[in-house]
């Protein structure tokens, strides 16, 4: 259980398996071995950038974390015109936008990440 009484679900590796077109054996070694790699780094306290296809960069420098979407993933999520109003209302949102083209590096303040694609 974590805080709120939430519990922790177990990922249905077949759900992926069948999304993903893959075996269900090959999804369970390769989630385990990301999920492995990046515990390893966050042990070592190396800053990572976990790339989410098409949604955005997860982004993990010491204790801070910080999600950068991509701006057609938040217009899909919101619409054009919905997505256009929040930002002209909130435009500290511009902050976590960011462009799939920018390398992942500079979106850390060290400058050094490893990269998770």
């Amino acid at each position: 259980f974590f805080p709120g009484n939430k519990e922790l679900e177990p990922l249905k590796y077949a759900k992926v398996a069948a999304a993903t077109c893959m075996s269900r054996r090959k999804v369970e070694s390769c989630i385990q071995g990301t999920t492995s790699l990046l515990s390893y780094c966050l042990g070592k306290g190396e800053n990572i950038a976990l790339v989410l296809r098409d949604i955005g960069v997860l982004l993990i420098e010491g204790r801070q974390v910080q999600m950068n979407f991509y701006y057609k993933f938040l217009e899909t999520l919101s619409g054009k015109e919905n997505l256009g109003k929040a930002i002209f209302k909130v435009p500290q949102l511009l902050d976590m936008v960011v462009s799939p083209l920018v390398p992942v590096a500079t979106l850390s303040f060290s400058g050094r990440v490893i990269i998770f694609p």
